[in-house]
């Protein structure tokens, strides 16, 4: 009988030491249990394609155990990669204001489009434009390992693994019937998470197949920010008082000028700016100070959540030679978003003047409203005191004295209820495959999959700009009013009045259900042949392993949108458009490594071997032609004896761009910006800032009178570029493994890591794109491109408003970009026998030295920004935090029938990004009218509150127990957050809307609290 690698030989799924959270594999392949060699099964190493267990790689990889999920009583794929350090929390269930339905893993802080999720060594359908793998979709009951490797899987996994791959690795062979149920609530009763799992498994015809099958759901309620005593009320980061949107009730309008109270006349008062934003009551005066909306109670900071998934594998020897396998998995998820209620965010509004509803005090401000630019010296009203009484009593549109003014709107609309984006996704992916042998040492795979991923987005709870503006010209009585336009059932509207004058039958008529749908596939099919070229070096025992291959993958994405949510500005408070997207691409690559022991068992070199790899790729752009590139790597390992091996690897990567990337049409969204260089008096006495602003769209008349973004978002036009080149990376490693003879229970590893990314696809950020326009504006920066590419709303010269009218910021994606980071990971692990009990211990730390992002690598003015240890919005630009040191500690005891843990998890302190700080001081420094004491108090909020510049180092501790109640039952009982650790305050303004929630970053800090979780596994 012929016997090929995959019947000779198994991986042990066990790393060194068991029972533990987090371990280095540095050498586990060639651990396996002499009983264990055996049975038939896949080798999975990851780091290589080549089959041979015994040939050791130069990669680290960083694995957690299936029993390290067990005992943190994990429930999606996301928490377990959570506890990583070096992974920097993207996209999650504490993702609220932002999330699109998926939860995603960012390696090394560098975003979540650099690196590869695999299952099983293996690619499986994105659930975005961007080309991410949804975690949500892991079947995580049969996970037996996660692989988390750092830089050189290019050549293993293809050419966009710039900063690594995470591999899911599933329990093979299972035999049996497992059963698993698990609940979680925190210590305050809300946030419940239910989940169950049912997995069954047999081997058949004598051993030559197994087949299995788990079906799992999972349901978790919201937490709403409103049930913590710290985010019940939004706070400003800069003022570090009460904060809130000034889209709020009242309503505020803009092109108002205010009535002099001892005259009754429009006032001339030159420190009163002309066009100025005024928040009107229900009498029309002024309200001084403005009402913010306090946002906080209506978001969450847990997302709910349901998901049904289905995953099953088999593989059957047909004969001695030839093993067929396949598997498939289908989930369906169910994700839910819940912001403040939607309103008119600034949006245009045409008012008429002898609207019923409008008072007669706001309608003396529109009139007063100064149309003369103030260098004239003149006051011109809009309309005289004669006009403004003779449209105040105009029957209609056709009566000679009928007037309107047009107005920037900002009204929130509490009696509509909060925004609700339900996101459902419909995922399957299926791979087929064969294997066999072509000599005893050799053996080939071919395999082909397909997938695909259903995003559709139901938002409810959106008020439409157009039917604002069709129910703000009103005529008739105030007990009879009439719309002028009653097309679509139009309503009347009160925009006056007080929380309330929104009656249900003006809000139904404002709102409108809308829906898009996100639509991905991925078509791949591979061969392999791999194993050893049967001869070794002259100085080695084990032979020369080697892999080629060929692979094709075909991408497609699809977001089509209603017409509501791709007209930009109509759903209130969306945050711009959701354009339609049709694009794809396909490559073909071929690729090559080989792993050659040099020598073994001599002295000073029990062994010293090289491995290196490359792969070519040839890209077809739909549309766009084409390119090709080449990746290779190169690497070795140098054991000199004593238990310590020396290894290293370098690699050149690159990254082609997305679907996203290339094919979004430019379109407008939200940025986060807190302080607008044209806001306020800094303009006035300015000459040449004043032409720059004006220059963006700004008026004369608006100079002094421009706010800051409301809430601290600004308006941002980006779009994808057909014209876009792959970026490059150029990756290595450097590190040591000790495993000592005279400790044989321990291990440790300690690898440095660099990864230098150029030609960055990306977008500039907020501070790079304000810096290239503002940074010593001069009397030709009117002209400069760099800041007429910013346009300003015409109703009120600011960042924000009406997205049909006002672009923003402008941030297309390029190539210009730099991205550079770099540190050190140790790994330790230990058990031993007390008598009593035995004891596992790991420990898994990182130190992040840099990470750095340059917008324009070419422009020495460009900013080279330093974001670790940091905070801001610009150091937001890829996830949420990267703290320079982080670690992660479990002590395992095991008992006869009792297990105890204890996990440690300390994060290091952060501070408020120093350059963005002196960015804002020389902004408050240079306008003393409006930034008063800068270094003190600041009650012009021009700088961060000094209460929210740091954020102090925090420890979280899990503490498990784990009962062996019999061979077939389990029962597992953990506190999360043992101390109830509280979340650092540093209010709402200080970060991106998508991470800086609820006054603190929900992502990286724990803002639930103390929580409990039990679980039951029953097996047969």
């Amino acid at each position: 009988m012929k016997t090929t690698q995959y019947s000779k030989l198994k991986l042990s799924a066990a790393p060194l030491v068991m029972g533990v959270a987090l371990v280095s594999a540095p050498a586990f392949a060639q651990d396996a249990p002499a009983e264990e060699a055996t049975t038939n099964s896949e080798i999975v190493v990851t780091g290589t394609l080549i089959r041979n267990p015994n040939l050791e790689q130069s990669t680290p990889v960083n694995v957690t155990t299936s029993d390290a999920i067990e005992l943190k009583q994990s429930n999606v794929a996301e928490e377990v990669l959570r506890e990583l350090p070096g992974v920097v929390p993207n996209m999650g269930s504490a993702v609220n204001n932002g999330n699109t339905g998926g939860s995603y893993v960012d390696l090394r802080g560098l975003g979540s489009t650099r690196n590869i999720v695999l299952l099983n060594g293996n690619r499986v359908a994105p659930s975005d434009v961007n080309g991410r793998v949804d975690l949500n979709n892991i079947p995580l009951a049969l996970i037996e390992r996660v692989d988390a490797l750092t830089g050189a899987a290019v050549t293993t996994y293809g050419a966009d693994a710039i900063t690594g791959v995470v591999n899911f690795v599933t329990k093979r062979d299972f035999a049996g019937l497992e059963v698993q149920a698990s609940e979680q609530i925190t210590e305050q009763g809300d946030g419940n998470v239910f989940r169950v799992d049912a997995t069954i498994g047999a081997n058949f015809d004598d051993g030559r197949g197994n087949a299995v099958l788990s079906i799992g759901y999972q349901q978790a309620d919201a937490v709403y920010q409103g049930d913590r005593d710290f985010s019940v009320f939004q706070v400003d980061s800069y003022t570090g008082g009460a904060g809130g949107s000034g889209t709020a009730v009242p309503s505020r309008f803009s092109g108002t000028r205010p009535i002099d109270p001892l005259t009754g006349l429009p006032s001339v008062d030159p420190t009163v700016g002309n066009g100025g934003v005024r928040q009107i009551n229900a009498q029309g005066q002024a309200v001084a100070p403005f009402a913010s909306f306090n946002f906080n109670p209506y978001n969450i900071f847990q997302t709910p959540f349901q998901r049904y998934n289905i995953y099953g594998q088999a593989n059957y020897e047909v004969s001695d030679a030839v093993e067929v396998y396949a598997r498939g998995m289908f989930s369906k998820n169910k994700v839910s978003t819940i912001i403040a209620p939607s309103g008119s965010f600034g949006g245009s509004v045409t008012i008429n003047l002898n609207n019923p509803f409008l008072p007669a005090a706001l309608r003396n401000q529109f009139c007063a409203f100064n149309t003369a630019t103030p260098e004239s010296g003149l006051y011109t009203p809009r309309f005289t005191a004669a006009e403004c009484a003779a449209a105040a009593t105009a029957t209609g549109p056709s009566d000679p004295n009928y007037r309107t003014v047009t107005t920037a709107l900002s009204r929130r609309t509490p009696e509509v209820g909060p925004r609700v984006s339900d996101y459902q996704t419909t995922f399957f992916d299926y791979r087929v495959g064969a294997r066999g042998g072509i000599t005893d040492t050799i053996d080939w795979n071919i395999e082909g999959a397909y997938g695909e991923s259903e995003n559709i987005q139901n938002i409810q709870g959106y008020t439409l700009q157009s039917r604002w503006r069709q129910g703000s010209l009103v005529n008739g009585t105030l007990a009879n009013p009439v719309c002028q336009d009653s097309s679509n059932g139009c309503v009347p509207l009160n925009l006056f009045g007080p929380e309330g004058s929104i009656t249900p039958q003006m809000a139904d008529f404002l709102t409108e259900n809308s829906t898009s749908t996100n639509r991905t596939s991925l078509a791949q099919a591979r061969a392999i042949i791999s194993g050893d070229l049967g001869f070794s070096s002259p100085g080695a025992v084990q032979p020369i392993g080697f892999a080629i291959g060929g692979e094709y993958r075909k991408y497609k994405a699809q977001q089509q949108s209603d017409l509501l949510a791709k007209t930009a500005g109509e759903l209130g408070g969306a945050g711009g458009a959701a354009p339609d997207i049709d694009g794809g691409y396909d490559v073909y690559e071929a690729y090559a490594e080989i792993v050659a022991p040099l020598i073994e068992d001599k002295p000073f070199f029990e062994s010293l071997t090289l491995e290196a790899g490359i792969r070519y790729s040839d890209y077809s752009i739909e549309g766009a032609g084409g390119y090709n590139t080449t990746t290779w790597k190169a690497g070795g390992s140098w054991e000199p004896g004593a238990g310590v091996k020396f290894r290293g690897n370098y690699s050149h990567a690159v990254r082609a761009p997305n679907i996203g990337e290339l094919f979004t049409p430019t379109s407008v969204g939200l940025t986060n910006l807190a302080l607008d260089p044209c806001a306020g008096s800094a303009p006035v006495g300015n000459a040449n800032l004043r032409a720059v602003c004006i220059a963006q769209g700004a008026t004369a008349g608006q100079i002094g009178s421009i706010t800051n973004p409301t809430a601290a978002q600004a308006n941002i036009t980006t779009g994808g570029n057909l014209n876009l080149k792959p970026e490059k990376a150029n990756t290595w490693t450097l590190g040591v493994v000790f495993q000592p003879e005279f400790l044989p229970r321990f291990n440790l590893s300690l690898d440095y890591y660099n990864i230098r990314v150029t030609d960055v696809l990306g977008v500039p950020l907020p501070g790079d794109i304000i810096a290239a326009c503002f940074d010593n504006v001069t009397a030709g920066s009117a002209t400069d491109p760099a800041c007429t590419a910013i346009r300003r709303n015409p109703l009120t010269g600011g960042l924000d408003g009406d997205p049909a009218t006002t672009g923003g910021l402008f941030g297309t994606t390029n190539n210009l970009g730099r991205l550079f980071t770099d540190g050190v990971d140790l790994l330790m692990n230990y058990n031993m026998d007390l008598g009593f009990a035995s004891l596992d211990w790991s420990f898994v730390g990182n130190w992040t030295h840099s990470s750095k992002f340059k917008a324009n690598a070419a422009d020495p003015a460009s900013l080279n920004r330093e974001c670790v240890g940091y905070y801001s919005v610009n150091c937001s630009f890829t996830g949420s935090m990267q703290p320079e040191f982080q670690f992660s500690n479990r002590f395992t005891l095991g008992f006869d029938k009792v297990d105890v843990s204890l996990l440690w998890r300390w994060q290091d302190g952060m501070s408020f990004e120093p350059q963005q700080f002196q960015d804002d001081l020389d902004f408050a420094l240079a306008n003393p009218a409006d930034c008063p004491n800068p270094t003190g108090a600041d009650p012009g909020g021009c700088v961060v509150d000094p209460a929210y510049r740091k954020i102090k180092a925090h420890n979280y501790f899990d503490l498990t127990t784990r009962f062996n109640v019999s061979e077939n039952l389990t029962f597992t009982a953990t506190v999360q957050n043992l101390l109830n650790q509280k979340p650092p305050i540093v209010g709402n303004s200080i970060g991106s809307t998508t991470y800086n929630s609820g006054n603190t970053f929900p992502s990286s800090y724990d803002a639930l609290g103390r929580r409990f979780a039990v679980s039951a596994k029953l097996k047969f």
